[in-house]
This record gives structure tokens, sequence and C-alpha cells, in this order.
């Protein structure tokens, strides 16, 4: 049985539902914390069965909705002083604003909030605009901003069209054979580049009514610039050289070509516009999108645009004081997670999860749509996507997750049919290495990352880790002869990944804990041997990063430095779980780590069930854009006590 920590006497669940949670030696229930974080999760649970947490992102996103109610002249004066008020409360002591909780400044991120706050009617006088733009001079000033903000400042005609990269709409009418063509991008790339394609190259211009200006953020007059690109590499600077070739070429470009390329522009986005979810279903994309309408021509009254503006409207999150804007929303791969968390908690069987799992079962993309055809035309359908609605977009992921639980269901009646057709999607989504991309196959192109547009890094959607654990545990489950190619060329795959410290890398999980944790359950799933020495390394690293205090904690700072992985400046409760399911599926479910984490656990709940942590939670594109699941540091702990609990023959709920 666990050892027991001291807590308080009784939690109150809010519905007259009491637990006791201290037994008669004086410390916390493992089982008493089991069951008050299920009640909080069941509580929150919607009537049709799902769970959407909270996303939250960093202060671009809100800073961008303000600058679209601007550029539109859309604005909402009420929601602008809540947004404004958010902006203000997650400023740094630094003076800027950084990616992530307790990151480091942030150039980009900081101009779009200053430029924000001032447009919300915050005067540069004010304290906290003068420190904001101390730190932004400091760092070069608004020139050294990335490109997506520069774009923006060009929109707003705060730097001249030169400050952009030149990005001919004529693309679009590439061939496939062509070293850029749009099938060679991530699926959020295309999403937010074809919408974008018509603004730069309708040199579009904000209504900005209030004629709002920042030129106190430029170090050198912004028409005076003349470093607007640094040099990144050798194929860096050839892009540089074409993209200067490009722009004196640009006037004898046809303009009968020019207009087919405009209409193609046109169709495409509009063929995905994804009714009052949006295109792509994220924010960067959806935003993009209701402003190329108003460049095309079409009113604010026109169904295109009142279902963008819808769209855009849903990710919000209004407080009394305060608002932010969400990048999207995720409630399928929170229903997901909510179950596998349930499964370990209740049973395979339970009402609650079954009731998730038929509201997934809805979800499940069949149709003939999606880019994913255009490299895998005769896959069948069969995935999930990652929001309420994106069917262009399924997602390896999700879809993995999602099938893993309804195998574990153990209702192929119910379930099977989903089952059968996610396996046949996913293994037909294999890249050529074995491993698993996220919407992609084999989008590898390595070079895009280097053109001007792609300062950010992160123009493709390669395979990962995380991924490919994921889409491994699911197909290892089925013991089918048609699924082990798939499996065998995974496991060769993600061995070929492994750090030399033992650790794999996590991709959509902050960081190495994340993508160590989901490769040593999916190798449990498979059936692996885990006195292997290989696996052995990976138990040993995770242990060696347990901090002292019996958590782990791992910063978002390790995309920057690789050396530091594993260390944070804090314990989290979503990392300790991830660690904990690793060592778990190990075969480390007695060991002093693991009980460790399990104290830190039970040590850190909320008198409600649920855990609370000020951290970023996973990389949205490394380095560039992180992403707070809220649900994280709920169902997360929930799966791994229950799993603990299960490990050691505790009283099973």
């Amino acid at each position: 049985m666990h050892k027991r920590l001291p807590l308080s006497e009784v939690r109150d669940h809010g519905d007259g539902t009491q637990i006791q949670i201290k037994d008669t030696d004086g410390g916390v229930s493992l089982e008493a914390a089991i069951e008050v974080a299920r009640l909080a999760l069941l509580k929150i649970q919607h009537p049709d069965g799902h769970w959407c947490f909270e996303l939250e992102a960093d202060c671009t996103i809100p800073s961008e909705y303000i600058l679209m109610m601007h550029y539109m002249d859309e604005i909402d004066s009420s929601l602008q002083s809540k947004l404004a008020a958010y902006l203000r409360a997650h400023q740094a002591s630094h003076g800027g604003w950084p990616l992530y909780s307790g990151g480091t400044f942030n150039i980009s991120c900081s101009v779009k909030a200053y430029y924000a706050l001032k447009l919300a009617g915050n005067s540069p006088g004010e304290p906290h605009m003068v420190r904001a733009r101390e730190a932004i001079l400091a760092a070069g000033g608004a020139a050294r901003a990335n490109v997506f903000t520069r774009i923006t400042l060009a929109f707003f005609r705060q730097i001249p069209w030169r400050g952009v990269p030149f990005m001919p709409i004529e693309i679009m009418l590439f061939p496939r054979w062509f070293p850029f063509y749009l099938d060679k991008v991530s699926y959020w790339s295309r999403t937010v580049m074809v919408p974008l394609l018509i603004l730069c190259n309708s040199r579009a211009r904000a209504k900005n009514p209030q004629n709002i200006d920042i030129r106190e953020l430029f170090v050198i007059p912004p028409e005076k610039e003349r470093h607007y690109f640094e040099s990144r590499s050798r194929i860096n600077r050839i892009f540089l050289l074409l993209d200067k070739i490009g722009r004196v070429c640009d006037p004898l470009f046809p303009r009968w070509v020019r207009r087919r390329a405009f209409r193609r522009a046109e169709e495409w986005f509009i063929e995905r516009l994804n009714g009052e979810d949006g295109l792509g279903a994220i924010f960067p994309a959806m935003v993009n999108a209701y402003e190329a309408l108003a460049s095309l021509g079409y009113g604010p009254d026109h169904p295109y645009c009142v279902q963008s503006r819808t769209a855009l409207k849903k990710l919000l999150v209004v407080g009394e004081t305060s608002a932010y804007c969400q990048p999207c929303m995720s409630p399928v791969w929170d229903t997901a997670l909510a179950v596998m968390a349930l499964q370990e908690t209740d049973g395979c069987l339970s009402e609650p999860a079954t009731q998730a799992l038929d509201w997934l079962r809805d979800r499940q993309i069949s149709n003939a749509v999606g880019d994913w055809r255009r490299a895998r035309p005769e896959v069948p359908a069969g995935g999930w996507a990652f929001q309420y609605s994106n069917p262009y977009y399924p997602d390896l992921d999700d879809t993995s997750v999602i099938a893993w639980a309804m195998d574990r269901a153990g209702a192929p009646a119910r379930y099977g049919t989903c089952i059968a057709r996610a396996a046949a999607w996913l293994c037909g989504m294999q890249c050529r290495n074995g491993g698993f991309a996220s919407f992609d196959v084999d989008n590898t192109h390595y070079y895009l990352n280097e053109i001007p547009f792609a300062d950010h890094g992160a123009l493709l959607d390669p395979p990962t880790s995380d991924v490919s654990a994921h889409v491994l545990s699911f197909l290892s489950r089925l013991k089918q002869p048609t699924v082990r190619p798939a499996v065998e060329k995974c496991l060769a795959f993600l061995r070929s990944e492994q750090e030399e410290e033992g650790a794999w890398f996590g991709r959509w999980g902050t960081n190495y804990i994340y993508g160590t944790s989901s490769v040593l359950l999916a190798l449990e799933q498979a059936g692996i041997d885990a006195d292997q020495a290989w696996i052995r390394k990976a138990v040993t690293w995770l242990k060696r990063t347990q901090r002292l205090d019996g958590g782990w904690g791992e910063d978002n700072h390790t995309y920057f430095e690789p050396s530091c992985a594993g260390q944070g400046f804090a314990s989290t409760s979503f990392q300790t779980a991830w660690a904990l399911l690793g060592l778990m599926a190990a075969g480390q479910g007695a060991s002093k780590s693991v009980q460790g984490g399990v104290d830190y656990l039970l040590r850190t709940q909320g008198p409600d069930g649920v855990w609370r942590d000020a951290a970023f939670t996973a990389p949205g594109f490394p380095r560039v854009f992180y992403l707070k699941y809220h649900g994280y540091s709920i169902y997360f702990p929930l799966w791994a006590l229950a799993r603990y609990r299960r490990l050691n023959g505790c009283l099973v709920h």
C-alpha cells in the first residue's frame, strides 16, 4: 500500500459530495485522491460526453485579435479593454513578453503586444509602455521582429514592403516537381500562407481608423532600415538572392497569370473555409482568411465573412475583467486523454468513458476530402481532427489515441469499424523512414525551412517520436498480420531517434520527458522486453532527471538548449505524471522513483481534486510558439495515480 502524506481532513466536491481523505494514521489516502480527481473531471464533462479545456498560448494571439479589429475597423471596445488587461497582466519583469510563462524576452511577441496596447488606448508614456519600449529598443527594435510580425507591420504601413519576403501569388500555379510546391509544406503552413499570399500581393492596407503608429519602436527609421533580413545559412543566402531577383522580375509577370493565381488562391481557401470552425481551425489561418475575404471584396454580411467572424469569436475566453484568444480548440484531444484516464480509474466499460467514446465515434472522418489524399489517394479515410471540425486535416496523433482508447474498451460491436478504419488510415500514412507525422506524409523538404518566409523554422511536418509512439501503441494492440510491417518499421524508427543520453525528443509536449514517456508506453504495448539495454537507458535517464521534491519538471528552454534536457525550474503535475507513466510502463511501478512521484502528486493536489501549474505544457512550434493545455493538470495526474494503484494491488474503485 502506498505511503500516505498529510493533507486536509475532508474535501468537499461542491455538489454535496464529501470525501474523507485521511485514514487512521493521519495521512492522505491514494484512493481518496483518485476519487476526488475523478469527480472533478466528471463534473466538467459536457452533457453529450466530451471535454474541452481552455487552450492558452502566448500574448501574440490576443495581440493579433486587437490588431485584427483595427485592421478591419470592427472594434469592440469592451472586448478590447479586456484583451488589453490580459496583455498588461502577462508583461514580464524584463519589460516585454515571453513565449511561455517564465520565458525570456521575445521581440516579436513584445512588438505585437506593445502595438496592440497602443491601439487599445494605452499611452506610450505609461510606465508599462515605457518598460516595454525600452526592452524592445534594447533588443534592436521592431525591425528585428520575425517575418509574421513584419508582415503585420507592413499591412499597417509601419514598414515598407521590402521589409517582408517576396512571396509571388504565382506559387499557387507551381507544378508538383517544382522546388516549392504547396503540398511540400505542412497543413498549418498552407492554410496560413494561401490567404496571406492574397493579402501580400494585394498590398493590403489596414484601415487603422485612429491612424496609430509605433515609429518609436525603431532604432533606425523603418524607411531607412536596410537590414530586415539576416542570413541564417548558406542555403538561406541563396534564397535571399532569389528573393531580390524575384522583386526585380515581379513587374514582368503576365497580368493574366497573376489573375489566374489569385483565383486559384481564392478557390483554395474558400473550399477549406470550414464554416464556423474556420480555415484549418487555427487562429492564424482564420484571421488571414477573414482579412483576405475583405481584400477580395466580400462584404461584412456575406456568409463567408459572417462564418469567419463567428469562428474567430468562438476562440475567445472572456472573463469579468480580462479576456484572451485561444489559438484553436482541443475537444477531441482532451476527450481522448480524459477517456484514457477514466479507463484506468473506473475500468474500460465505465459509463462516462463510453459516452465520450460514442461522441468521438460520431466524429470520425470518412469523407473524400483532405489534403493528405494528394500523397495517399489510395488510402481510405479513417482519422479524427484535433478540433470540433477540420475535415481536410485529420490528425494522426488524435486518431491513434482515440483508436487506442476504443480498443481498450473491449467493445468490437460498438467500435470495431472505427478501429479498423483508423488502423488502415494510419498504416497508409506511414513515412518512408518508418515514423509518423501529425498530418502529412514525408513532409521532409528541409531546405524549405531556409526560405526568407520561414525564419520560424516550422514550415514542415516531419515524422516525430511522440506521434510515432502513439501510433505504435495503438497498432501493437491489434496483433494483426496486416499491421505488423508498419509496427516493425516504426520500432526501428524509434530506436534510431533515441538520444545519446537515452531520452526521446518531444515535438508536441515539453519536452524530453514527454517524448520518453510516450515511447516507453508504446514499447510496453508492443510487448518489448524492458530489460533491453536501450530501454534501461531511457529508464535511467528519467530517474536521473527526477527532482528533489519527488516530481519532474522540464522547462521549454530545453528546445533552445537540448543539453538541459529534463531540467526545469520547478516540478509540474503533468510532467510528473508523464514520467510516472513511462516508468511504470517499463516495469518500475514499485521503484522508489515512482513512489516519490506519486508522493509529489498527492502532496500538491488541490482541495478540489485538481492540480494547478503555471508552466506551459507543449510547443505549438518549438522555439517559436508554445501552448498551455489546461486539461493536462487534471487527466494526466489522474491517469498516473490510477495506474499506480492498479499495478500495486491497491483497492480498485
